[in-house]
């Protein structure tokens, strides 16, 4: 069995644990990091075409790129140090959430934490990538609420109070 953790800064700690809870002990576990490439993409955008092309040396994005590499590096880390057993760790970059799902692709169980607003049910709860990996998933998904903040990586979901009331039922004409 393959599984995969989506580890991203706000949320790995919720996903880590998810897959010490929830991937049975012979499973191979892969801790997957994204660093997308429009930060570092518009630095670079903007030192050749505002600032001129004369000291490579000197452009942003560059060093945004090695930052966001150390970054991930990191965080890969302290991810497989809190899972406390074997993994592999990749780090992908591009489009976040594209790259994810690429990863997926032969996967048995695909793991993620909502990234929106956690304090409701419903698709809100799920950020713009978050969701399209969701839709896309080839492979089954474990979706888990991280926790709020310092304390334990992961929380009860809201109660169903927090979904909206339905819709009236529609009115009859005579």
């Amino acid at each position: 069995m393959i599984v995969i953790a989506w580890v991203v800064e706000a949320t790995w700690p919720a996903c880590v644990d998810a897959v010490r809870t929830y991937a049975p002990g012979d499973a191979d576990i892969v801790l997957l990091h994204v660093t997308g490439h429009d930060v570092p993409g518009t630095a670079h955008g903007a030192y050749a075409g505002l600032l001129g092309r004369a000291h490579p040396g000197r452009d942003p994005g560059t060093a945004m790129e090695h930052l966001a590499a150390a970054s991930a590096e990191e965080l890969l880390a302290a991810a497989t140090a809190r899972l406390g057993r074997p993994c592999a760790m990749r780090e992908r970059s591009g489009r976040t959430e594209r790259e994810v799902v690429a990863e997926a692709e032969g996967a048995d169980l695909l793991v993620l934490a909502r990234d929106g607003d956690r304090s409701h049910l419903g698709p809100r709860s799920l950020g713009p990538a978050s969701r399209f990996v969701v839709d896309h998933a080839p492979c089954p998904v474990l979706l888990v609420w991280p926790g709020p903040g310092p304390g334990p990586a992961t929380a009860p979901a809201p109660g169903t109070a927090t979904v909206p009331p339905p819709p009236p039922p529609p009115e009859h004409h005579r």
